[in-house]
């Protein structure tokens, strides 16, 4: 069979699947299955795919994963996310459309203290979707501002994904965390300037609603007591790992105890904020897991048949030039991110991409940051982006994939400018990794 039939079978097995409703780690599982009795072995290769499995979970490098979840847990259940929402709430006042500014606003603040794009985005959404859809916003402007910062937890450190794209493609972790950091302050912008233009275009999509007036004491109050403190402990996260004090998962732990000893001064840590905290890291990181599990081993499948690199080859022999094949390798992964995970996607590329990245002169921080920038827009890429499915569990009953599909579309359209932007000034990745050389 060539690699183009396998390839066809085995995603076309796995779109029928999800298509029939069967939850993404059976689907893979069967795709697995299927896989491994026609390209390795028979049922003989059924005791791979298990020992396969078992392999992809037991990595030192996803230790970072559960940690990051648990910073956003306790940040959740401690009531230290309420402060934030609140101090950003009081600073915003009567602004049109100020909900969606906040999602952005303490999305940004969330993707520096949960480190999961997952996990921001699920707390977001359980917050503010339902006010939002109380007070009458279209869901372009209560689903997409969500869907964009959400997945800010992947460029803005510290980001488990980044922790694990610098392992797998033996990048400096401490550069290439620092790297995203500007970028990501950028797209946090442009989402930002989106729901500008939306809320002018179309005032109706955020019906104002009476605020109550507050002090400029009062503002000053929230920030220093809800957004700054918050410093704290992306100062201790990244601050470990640049220093190399620490290691990411060392820093993860640190994060932790940051946010343990904040709620503890804020007098919020209780053993049901902390149980709570415990059980949602470990709801979260099992999935996690078991996706990995399947996708994982999914990827090695798709490799084993030669369907990765034989479409990875076909835009590698392309004439084109150096910028091009950026271009061809960036649609590649947001192309693969509508129906693989994050982790996967990186597993099945990276072998190929960053010697070709090599071989073309790219900085590989730069690229690195390229990557997340991808892996960050194929969170929200139809048909099987992951939060879009979060954002569907957060809406009302009736709430469709296409509908919120659509409102993260002007998030996909940042996404791209700021890919324009860092091909056209590589130094906006740069520059923070040049000031701790």
């Amino acid at each position: 069979m060539e690699w183009y039939e396998a390839g066809a079978l085995l995603l076309g097995l796995v779109l029928v699947l999800l298509a029939l409703g069967m939850p993404v780690f059976l689907a893979f599982l069967v795709a697995n299955s299927v896989g491994v009795i026609l390209f390795m072995g028979g049922l003989q290769g059924l005791a791979q795919l298990v020992s396969n499995g078992t392999i992809s979970i037991s990595s030192f490098l996803l230790v970072p994963v559960p940690l990051f979840i648990l910073m956003g847990e306790l940040f959740f259940h401690t009531g230290l996310g309420t402060r934030v929402f609140d101090a950003f709430d009081r600073l915003l006042g009567r602004v049109p459309g100020r909900l969606s500014y906040l999602a952005v606003a303490s999305g940004t603040l969330f993707a520096t203290l949960s480190g999961s794009s997952i996990a921001s985005g699920a707390m977001m959404g359980s917050i503010l979707v339902p006010e939002m859809v109380r007070r009458g916003y279209s869901s372009r402007l209560s689903f997409g501002p969500i869907l964009g910062s959400g997945g800010l937890a992947m460029i803005i450190p510290p980001s488990a994904l980044a922790v694990l794209l610098g392992s797998l493609a033996q990048i400096n972790i401490g550069a290439l965390l620092i790297a995203g950091l500007l970028p990501g302050l950028v797209l946090s912008v442009m989402y930002g300037l989106v729901i500008f233009i939306q809320v002018k275009l179309d005032p109706s999509a955020a019906p104002p609603y009476d605020v109550e007036d507050v002090s400029l004491r009062a503002k000053l109050i929230g920030v220093a007591t809800g957004i700054l403190p918050m410093f704290f402990v992306v100062a201790v996260v990244i601050g470990v790992i640049i220093t190399g004090i620490a290691t990411p998962s060392e820093s993860g732990a640190a994060g932790v105890l940051g946010v343990l000893i904040l709620a503890a001064c804020f007098r919020s840590l209780t053993w049901e904020a902390f149980s709570k905290s415990v059980y949602g890291t470990l709801r979260v990181t099992c999935v996690v897991f078991i996706i990995i599990v399947g996708s994982g081993t999914f990827s090695q499948i798709m490799a084993f048949t030669g369907a990765a690199s034989g479409v990875i080859d076909v835009v590698a022999e392309l004439d084109m030039s150096a910028t091009l094949i950026l271009l061809a390798m960036f649609a590649i992964l947001l192309i693969l991110g509508m129906f693989l995970d994050q982790i996967s996607q990186m597993m099945l590329t990276l072998p190929v991409f960053m010697p070709l990245a090599t071989l073309l002169g790219f900085d590989p921080i730069w690229f690195g940051v390229i990557v997340l920038v991808a892996m960050e827009m194929s969170l929200i890429t139809p048909p099987f982006g992951m939060l879009l499915f979060v954002m569907m569990g957060a809406g009302p009953r009736g709430t469709t994939l296409s509908e919120v599909a659509l409102a993260g579309l002007p998030y996909l359209g940042c996404g791209v400018a700021l890919l324009l932007l860092l091909i056209l000034l590589p130094d906006l990745a740069l520059y923070m990794p040049r000031l701790i050389e």
